[in-house]
């Protein structure tokens, strides 16, 4: 445990800032298992939001920070593949 206050205060940042890059990260997987259920369940207008919803995380997570800009393009790319072979 560190005895310094401001590596204190910085171990309690760098534990806030985990959380939040585990939770846009997650967000983004979850929201890509849903895409491709809703590919699966063949319904082209579930397909469409679900495809927007993704994208938007991906570009919020990318933009906070949480996942790196190729990793973001390359998740989009995949979505928009896997969007696109149900319509």
């Amino acid at each position: 445990m560190a005895n310094i206050a401001s590596q204190k205060k910085r171990i309690l940042r760098t534990e806030r800032e985990r959380l939040e890059n585990r939770r846009l990260t997650s967000s983004v997987r979850t929201h890509f298992r849903r895409l491709e259920s809703a590919v699966e369940g063949g319904d082209a207008e579930s397909v469409s939001s679900e495809h927007r919803e993704l994208v938007s995380r991906i570009d919020k997570a990318v933009q906070r920070g949480a996942i790196h800009r190729n990793t973001g393009a390359r998740k989009k790319s995949r979505a928009a593949s896997l969007s696109s072979r149900s319509a």
